[in-house]
């Protein structure tokens, strides 16, 4: 009972929200403010001030200031989080990973695994976020890795 054009079987809305921003933070990064064919937008309004009671948003805002490193935290930190449930690894691809990327998802994973059979889920969570943004930043230290888009 498949539809057309809806999300696949198993597809979470974080999961969506990710890709979703990480689309938008690429298009961001390579198009830019000037980017072709891109006429300056004359703003119709001045966007209201943000007050106090105004609740926080759901998902993380998106901004062009992410770096690379955070970006890659980010994401793997969810995906391993997501393997880690389903005990499945998926393609690095459809997870937007890069292949390096992906390396440090599985050791992630595999660390995080022993944790939770030793410590419980909540030090296995601490684990995924810390680990993942150590190699990421090592990853990234001396800014985007070479070898290709996908390396």
């Amino acid at each position: 009972m498949g539809r057309r054009g809806g999300p696949r079987p198993g597809t979470t809305a974080l999961g969506l929200g990710l890709g979703l921003a990480l689309v938008l933070a690429l298009l961001t990064a390579c198009a830019g403010p000037d980017g072709p064919g891109r006429p300056d937008p004359a703003p119709a309004s001045p966007a209201p001030a943000a007050t106090p009671s105004t609740p926080p948003s759901a998902s993380p805002a998106v901004s062009s200031t992410v770096s690379d490193a955070e970006l890659c935290a980010t994401i793997v930190a969810h995906w391993s989080r997501e393997v880690l449930d389903s005990g499945t690894y998926g393609d690095y691809q459809s997870m937007g990973l890069s292949n390096g990327q992906y390396e440090i998802l599985r050791d992630v994973v595999d660390a995080a695994r022993a944790v939770r059979r030793g410590q419980g889920a909540a030090a296995a969570d601490e684990l995924i976020d810390r680990r993942a943004r150590t190699a990421c930043a090592g990853r990234y230290r001396d800014g985007t890795p070479t070898g290709g888009p996908w390396q």
